[in-house]
């Protein structure tokens, strides 16, 4: 019997947990999340966590495990992933994975290297100059010398910058090259589709979560977690939605710039996410023009896979 996942990628706001629940639910089966962010405790609101509710209907993997200060990366969420899919496998359920973490996606789907060595006093001197100059200063060094992993990078994700430039002086190549040299065998079809919005419906649908997340508490969330005695500089809170509400609560900026800030910043990552998932041929897209079209999406799903 043929191997098979299914997943769900497309831009925040697009209807990505909802479509990943209804498959599951109508395949008597689970879902993995592919989201760098709602693997950590605490962050419920601002990374739009499926609710208690949602993860009753369905059992969900990869959410709620970590610690704010405990260190994850792709290739341990790689390892994780392909670990629940082989679990899933052998009680006969097609795994459902859902997220727009690219990164991840492309590590499940292809695998990640992990095989460059690393030079800690390079590292160092880079870092200092991101805590000097900040995240677009190293962005910018980056684009310098490899534009093609700069392009499927956002400035925040500084730690993978860094870790882009620590290969290019080590080795004098991209750290593209040695992605594509660790594509992986795998006997599993991955079968990946796409949540494509009009833009401009997409950007409306962000800026009522994001009202909706203020309403929910997410100042209080934030609030919650400093004063439980997190740093603010943790990287899991290095996180739209969190970076500008703690940048609020210093005293820097009214709760309405706040606002505006996370709904800018959603926008871009939104942008970012298509650029990247759009460069993948084998992502089946649906366009979607509303939520009655969303609704009809796992119907389809299940009829071209031929389930």
């Amino acid at each position: 019997m043929e191997l098979k996942v299914i997943v769900i990628v497309g831009p925040t706001c697009s209807g990505k947990t909802s479509t990943g629940i209804n498959l599951a639910q109508q395949l008597n089966s689970e879902i993995i999340s592919a989201d760098s962010r709602q693997i950590y405790k605490y962050l419920n609101i601002g990374t739009a966590k499926p609710t208690e509710s949602q993860l009753r209907l369905v059992n969900h993997h990869c959410v709620d495990l970590l610690e704010l200060t405990e260190e994850y990366n792709v290739s341990k969420f790689e390892k994780e992933s392909l670990l629940v899919i082989e679990k899933l496998h052998k009680t006969s359920k097609i795994p459902i994975a859902v997220g727009g973490s690219g990164l991840y996606i492309r590590a499940m789907v292809d695998g990640i290297f992990d095989s460059v060595d690393t030079d800690e006093d390079f590292r160092k001197s880079i870092l200092e100059e991101k805590n000097k100059s900040g995240n677009e200063f190293i962005y910018e060094k980056l684009k310098k010398v490899d534009t093609i992993s700069a392009e499927k990078l956002l400035p925040q994700n500084w730690k993978r910058v860094i870790r882009a430039l620590e290969v290019f002086h080590l080795t004098g190549e991209p750290i593209w090259k040695f992605h594509e040299q660790h594509k992986r065998e795998s006997k599993i079809n991955f079968l990946q589709f796409g949540l494509n919005w009009n833009r401009d419906i997409l950007y409306q649908n962000i800026e009522k979560r994001v009202d909706a997340m203020i309403e929910q508490g997410l100042v209080n969330e934030v609030k919650s977690i400093i004063e439980q005695g997190y740093s603010k500089n943790i990287n899991a809170l290095n996180t739209v939605g969190y970076k500008e509400i703690i940048y609020h609560l210093e005293g820097n900026i009214p709760l309405e710039r706040a606002i505006e800030l996370i709904k800018r910043n959603t926008r871009r990552y939104a942008k970012r996410q298509l650029t990247w998932f759009r460069r993948d041929e084998r992502i089946t897209w649906f366009d979607i023009k509303d939520e009655n079209d969303l609704e009809k999406v796992s119907e389809k799903i299940l009829s071209l896979i031929g389930i």
